[in-house]
């Protein structure tokens, strides 16, 4: 478990008892070397002033220096004091804002947040918004009922002196409860080195994994001297608290995984998947064009737009598959097999992108699937397609059975070469993350479909060849890339 620390003016005038807490004086944090020599610390930042070069200033930024977790950061502090953001969140917020305060009868309202959350459930997710955009252990937000509505007009982080008496009680609970969310490990003796959340979706229909292998994710990390605690696509507040970041939802730019990516990112943590990876796997044009520039054989493609859909038509034929940009899971991938479906389908596509993929039918019994991390093989599987489908899943299938094929998992040293080889060219395009290269056995040559960041890795399929090795190895790249910004070789 990490060690909390609540950094505060005066500790003797710290009114909570909040259990696994520790509660220091601003100055102590500052300059006893005690705690500069901590690490896997979450440092609560609760002192009377954030004001450049005060005391609460030096303890974030000086947190931060040390590979803390401090909460508010630097960024967070500076981001309170812009009014011109305020103005944005209240805009971005509009909805959320007029729901949660349209039964007041006021001119204003003042909002408390304690550790993400309000005394009272029907500003639970307004609380929590807020939170997420400006994360501090205590805020108080203000509103005012204009012509249009209520908007935001301030947020600030407040000290326990700017507490009520009557909400005393319930913030040691709130601080309670916000330490203990999502852990899954036990209390250890010592902190372990770094530690890691795993972001999950409850109510992804496809998640990448499912929960065993997700077990077996948090036994390899704390194999290795990792912690980890599972996060919900609510908890973005609390992304600056860990050192690095693994996605298990289903990712896309357009919503929350790619927000999380590019926030860890820039806080410097390490994160799978990366935002990057997430731009380019999650567009079946860009990789398209990618695959074709550097020469990576793929089925015969073209990039179809309103301009040259009779000459796309003429050029690849009948059948003839078309792939809407973000499609996922089988999901907006089309065969076509005559002119007017054809048509029918491409208008149809047309109006949610303005580019698709078009590519000729290629039918095989199975697709491989190579996964590869930090540029290296890292397990083989054939999936085959679905029965009497040309394709893995079959989303036209009702029920729970048939809808989608069957695998094989087997070593990555038996699989054809070409096939390794071809997976490796595509994946080392897009970065040294975690990725699954889709490819087909068309006669003697190996074709990449496309690459997939955020590929399934799921319990007794992927792993079933390799075992408990597929989760260590990932967890050892995690842990070498943590250990490269922690401790960076001295340079000659």
């Amino acid at each position: 478990m990490p060690t909390n620390l609540f950094v505060v003016n005066q500790p003797e005038r710290w009114p909570f008892k909040i259990p696994g807490a520790e509660v220091v004086a601003a100055r102590q944090y500052l300059t006893d070397s005690k705690y500069a020599s901590m690490r896997n610390c979450r440092v609560f930042n609760v002192c009377r002033s954030y004001r450049y070069q005060s005391l609460g200033y030096y303890v974030s930024l000086l947190a931060e220096a040390r590979g803390h977790k401090p909460l508010p950061r630097i960024s967070t502090i500076q981001d309170l004091k812009s009014q011109s953001l305020i103005k944005v969140v209240s805009e971005d917020l509009e909805e959320l804002i007029k729901k949660s305060l349209a039964h007041l009868q006021s001119e204003a309202f003042v909002l408390s947040i304690y550790f993400s959350r309000n005394l009272a459930k029907h500003y639970d997710r307004l609380s929590r918004e807020l939170f997420n955009l400006f994360p501090a252990p205590l805020l108080r937000a203000e509103f005012k009922k204009g012509a249009n509505g209520w908007v935001l007009t301030n947020i600030n982080a407040i000290s326990n002196q700017d507490v009520p008496d009557n909400h005393r009680e319930s913030i040691a609970e709130l601080a309670t409860t916000y330490f203990s969310r999502n852990s899954r490990h036990p209390r250890r003796k010592s902190p372990p080195r770094f530690s890691m959340a795993i972001l999950v979706d409850k109510d992804d229909p496809t998640p990448p994994s499912d929960s065993k292998a997700i077990d077996r994710f948090v036994r390899a990390a704390e194999a290795v001297d990792i912690s980890v605690d599972i996060v919900g696509k609510d908890d973005y507040g609390s992304l600056s608290e860990y050192d690095a970041l693994f996605i298990r939802s289903t990712t896309a730019v357009n919503n929350h995984t790619y927000r999380w990516a590019r926030r860890a990112e820039a806080e410097g943590m390490v994160v799978i998947d990366d935002p990057e990876s997430i731009v380019k796997c999650t567009n079946k044009v860009f990789l398209a064009e990618l695959l074709n520039r550097h020469d990576v054989a793929t089925p015969r493609t073209e990039i179809l737009h309103r301009d040259n859909v009779v000459q796309v038509m003429k050029s690849l034929g009948l059948p003839m598959v078309l792939k809407q940009p973000d499609s996922a899971f089988s999901l907006g991938v089309v065969k076509v097999k005559t002119e007017d479906e054809y048509r029918k389908t491409v208008d149809d596509l047309l109006d949610k992108s303005d580019l698709l993929v078009a590519q000729e039918f290629a039918p095989t019994d199975f697709d491989w699937r190579i996964g590869i991390i930090d540029q290296r093989p890292l397990y083989a599987c054939k999936y085959k397609m679905a029965r009497g489908h040309w394709q893995i899943y079959n989303n036209e299938k009702k029920g729970n059975t048939g809808h989608m094929g069957g695998w094989e998992t087997m070593p990555v040293e038996i699989v054809p070469k070409k096939v390794v080889k071809a997976a490796l060219k595509a994946a080392n395009l897009i970065g040294n993350g975690l990725y699954g290269v889709d490819l087909k056995q068309i006669g003697k040559e190996a074709v990449v479909i496309e690459v997939n960041d955020n590929p399934s890795l799921e319990s007794d399929v992927e792993d079933q060849m390799i075992r408990g090795y597929l989760y260590e190895r990932i967890m050892e790249v995690f842990l070498k890339r943590m250990e490269a910004i922690r401790e960076p070789r001295n340079s000659d």
